[in-house]
């Protein structure tokens, strides 16, 4: 028999067991089919038998299982149990695409909270019910069920746990927060709002990257600990109309010709946010090298503040994130709502549906309106979390891309408010981004040359599901500032051909606005392939406060990104923009350093992860 069962175990790909219920008659019934069950070899038989055994008793519930609980369920139960046991799938180790949809047959999974009704064969996507089934249908393959000792009775959950696949869980993989609502080929399975690492609630799923794995085996503490250590290389060329420059297309600004956006090193600990019995720490350190830090500098933060704004640089290295986190359940005996993170150090400002780092994008290139807003801010930055629907933000910093020893600091606060409705289906985020007197800094000091923004950034976001499939995000935002320099930032480097904009620009008296808005479309063609529409992108800059040219920009993008395995992808665009406006009764021409009002390029980059 035991021959047997091995021999079954190999054939197959999926553990699940038939629990005989407490009635006589579901007793009977099992103890009736199990010879069958125990005597099936050949995989072509299996249906037959889950078929008489739904026949026989329909009401007995099926359990998915991973083969260690199978052993422990045979201790913990006098009853005879029914088991089909089918062998668990090799867990695949990415929370990128490896997360795939997998249905079993006529099964019931039961835990506290939402129940997870796995029915095969449900692609409805017309209600808010049908979607919902939809993510608890969403078992990953890469998270098996991993059931405790004596425990897998169809109403409770087994309990998750940390395994080889995901050793950085402490916890296990169930979630607290709302299901994942994005399918796992997109950059994100969330909605924005996260600011970086994880959400409150939600357990930390990367996989063991190559570079990690190396390290591990030559230092086994630095896994015990979680630190976590990769990194990615990310790489493009792109056939553009403009000749000498892209701006103010971003981040791929020299035309023609292959560049390497971004060589990132990074230092991660994410805090586990799943338990609420202790406190816990985080930490982040992103060290970027490439020409997309012309985008992230931060005066004050070096090498790029001196590289960049000093000598106009074209590859430069910043620190793009370095900051510490703590997570507090709760005070005393007292939780703190559904948990707190104070983050302390240099951050990703949270507000924008683009980030600066190239596995987070939909899209290569970036919209309008991000190329021109806030980046990064340093300072102390905190998020409550109020249920499973609201989470609250709100921190002080040094001023948007500015560090709080530069002398162009300033003190300025950030207000956020994120909410996910019940449904899954929507979410929407409010921030205030930026807030102070609005003034450019230091216009008067070294004829203009040491001139930063100093921008007012009011952000709206909202994400909306039309099933798994297909999603979308919009956003808009409105910023200002008082009595700036034209073009923003002074650069104060000698001109180059990718960037002639450098030294002060004009003063603009009084009172000068910008806004934008954008949308992306995004649908998920296979596992490994999706693609992103961005049918909207629109830059306001009627002064010239943000590019140095008073107009309107618009452009429309559609790109497709396909993701070979868990550390290889490319992702091919085509674009279109131009500038809307006149100017004084001339045509404004923003593009190739001033030449042209329009521009069209296509292109592809690949990211490597190691």
């Amino acid at each position: 028999m035991k021959f047997l069962a091995l021999q079954f175990l190999a054939s197959c790909n999926i553990s699940l067991i038939v629990a005989a219920g407490a009635a006589q008659a579901q007793t009977a019934t099992a103890r009736a089919i199990a010879p069958q069950l125990t005597a099936v070899t050949d995989s072509s038989k299996i249906a037959t038998v889950k078929k008489a055994a739904n026949t026989a008793a329909p009401k007995v519930p099926l359990i998915a299982v991973a083969p260690a609980a199978v052993a422990a369920s045979a201790h913990a139960s006098s009853e005879p149990s029914v088991m089909l046991m089918l062998n668990k799938p090799k867990a695949e180790p990415s929370e990128f695409i490896q997360r795939k949809k997998t249905t079993i047959a006529s099964a019931s999974l039961t835990a506290p909270g939402p129940t997870v009704n796995a029915a095969a064969g449900n692609e409805k996507d017309s209600s808010d019910q049908n979607l919902l089934a939809q993510d608890n249908q969403a078992i990953p393959l890469s998270a098996p069920l991993r059931g405790t000792s004596g425990n897998n009775s169809a109403n409770v959950m087994p309990k998750l746990q940390a395994s080889a696949e995901y050793p950085f869980a402490p916890e296990g993989t169930q979630r607290r927060a709302l299901p994942a609502p994005l399918d796992a080929v997109f950059p994100s399975t969330e909605y924005i709002g996260v600011a970086g690492q994880t959400q409150i609630g939600v357990p930390n799923l990367n996989p063991v990257f190559p570079l990690e794995k190396a390290i591990y085996h030559a230092c086994p503490i630095l896994k015990k600990a979680r630190i976590e250590i990769y990194g990615w290389t990310n790489a493009g060329w792109d056939h553009s109309t403009s000749h000498h420059s892209n701006i103010p297309l971003s981040y791929a600004i020299v035309p023609n010709k292959p560049e390497l956006d971004q060589q990132v090193f990074r230092i991660d600990r994410m805090p586990d946010t799943v338990q609420q019995s202790h406190s816990d720490w985080g930490m982040r350190l992103s060290m970027v090298y490439g020409i997309d830090t012309r985008y992230t500098v931060s005066t004050g933060w070096y090498p790029a503040s001196g590289q960049v704004l000093a000598q106009n640089r074209l590859y430069s290295w910043d620190p793009v994130e370095c900051y510490g986190v703590f997570y507090l359940p709760k005070i005393k005996e007292h939780k703190l709502f559904d948990g707190l993170v104070i983050k302390y150090g240099r951050y990703i400002s949270p507000s924008d549906i683009e980030a600066q780092l190239a596995p987070d994008n939909y899209l290569w290139t970036h919209s309008l309106m991000f190329t021109v807003d806030n980046y990064t801010q340093t300072g102390i930055f905190g998020s409550l979390k109020l249920n499973k629907q609201w989470m609250v933000q709100a921190g002080i910093h040094a001023g948007d891309d500015i560090a709080p020893w530069s002398p162009a600091a300033i003190p300025s606060g950030i207000a956020c408010a994120r909410w996910q409705s019940k449904t899954n289906n929507d979410s929407l985020y409010f921030t205030l981004n930026s807030q102070n007197n609005g003034h450019y800094r230091l216009a008067d000091k070294n004829n203009g040359l040491n001139g930063h923004d100093n921008l007012q950034q009011y952000n709206i976001t909202w994400g909306h599901r039309f099933s798994r499939r297909v999603h979308m995000m919009t956003e808009a935002y409105y910023l200002y500032e008082i009595n700036a320099l034209e073009g923003g930032t002074v650069t104060k480097g000698p001109p180059k051909p990718y960037d002639t904009n450098v030294g002060p620009g004009k003063l603009l008296p009084g009172f000068s606005p910008a806004w934008g808005v954008v949308n992306y479309t995004n649908v998920k063609i296979t596992d490994h392939d999706y693609i992103t529409f961005r049918p909207i992108d629109y830059l306001g800059d009627p002064r010239g406060l943000r590019t140095g040219y008073p107009t309107t920009y618009a452009s429309w993008t559609v790109g497709w990104c396909h993701r070979f395995n868990d550390l290889l992808c490319i992702r091919p665009e085509i674009r279109y923009e131009r500038s809307l406006n006149k100017f004084q009764g001339a045509s404004v021409t923003p593009y190739d350093n001033g030449q042209r009002m329009y521009q069209f390029t296509f292109g592809a980059d690949i990211i490597q992860r190691f």
